[in-house]
């Protein structure tokens, strides 16, 4: 299927972006896909590219460009070597869910030049940091985000002012967000929070934790991949955007 590498200009510098769309001249539904913390590879790129073999135009933006020319190792290696935060940190440190949200903005104006870009109307997904992302941008453009879905993102309800969380009054799409029941970043005090937060809010959701789970579930480069339940979240998140954005 067709691959485009293009540069996004945003408020902090030039985001090198992956498109990856079905074949033919489209248009379709855009979905962004909000990456996880070990950084852009080739699992990643592999999101985008189930979501185009389902129909979509799928963004898939780096957002570690604020760190420059930079090398994370595969997770494999990576977690690995027992200190898995001395090399993700200082990439996450420049980034986050508000920062996300800011960046979004230019891929949203980016997708509204595109004639292959089927309505105003977005879905937005993100694994593990790329979770709350995925949320943030929900609150921040409720108009243009239809569905967003998180799966195994830590911290998204906290007691940070940047928790996702915080923005549910403002979202207008509708919202999956999965956990995993062996996950010390989303604990069941922190899912009883979102889920209060959605529900105060009259946002249509379903928030659910996977049973046997571990965070990172769903990425098949994780040494803690599970296959069972990443087809189940990929079942949720397909079944999400069909029902928003057709």
């Amino acid at each position: 299927m067709p691959h485009e590498q293009v540069i996004i200009r945003t408020a902090d510098g030039d985001c090198p972006t992956r498109i990856v769309t079905p074949e033919g001249s489209g248009p379709w539904p855009a979905v962004i896909v909000y990456m996880d913390a070990l950084g852009m590879r080739p699992a990643i790129v592999k999101v985008a590219e189930r979501l185009a073999a389902n129909g979509y135009l799928a963004l898939l933006p780096d957002l570690f460009y604020r760190s420059g020319d930079y090398h994370i190792p595969t997770p494999k290696e990576a977690f690995a070597t027992g200190d898995l935060m001395a090399i993700i940190g200082p990439h996450m440190a420049l980034t986050g869910p508000l920062k996300a949200a800011e960046d979004t903005r230019y891929l949203l104006e980016y997708l509204d030049t595109r004639s292959d870009v089927k309505g105003a109307k977005i879905g937005t997904v993100g694994f593990c940091m790329g979770g709350g992302m995925a949320l943030a941008a929900a609150g921040t453009f409720p108009d243009r985000v239809a569905a967003a879905a998180s799966y195994h993102g830590g911290g998204i309800a906290s007691d940070k002012p940047d928790s996702p969380h915080l923005l549910a009054p403002r979202m207008k799409g509708e919202i999956y967000v999965a956990g995993a029941d062996q996950d010390p970043s989303y604990p069941p005090e922190m899912a009883e929070r979102m889920e209060e937060a959605l529900s105060d809010a009259g946002v249509k959701h379903r928030a659910e934790i996977y049973p046997g789970a571990l965070h990172g579930w769903m990425k098949p480069d994780f040494p803690i991949y599970d296959e069972v339940s990443a087809e189940r979240g990929w079942r949720e998140m397909l079944a999400l955007f069909k029902r928003n954005l057709g």
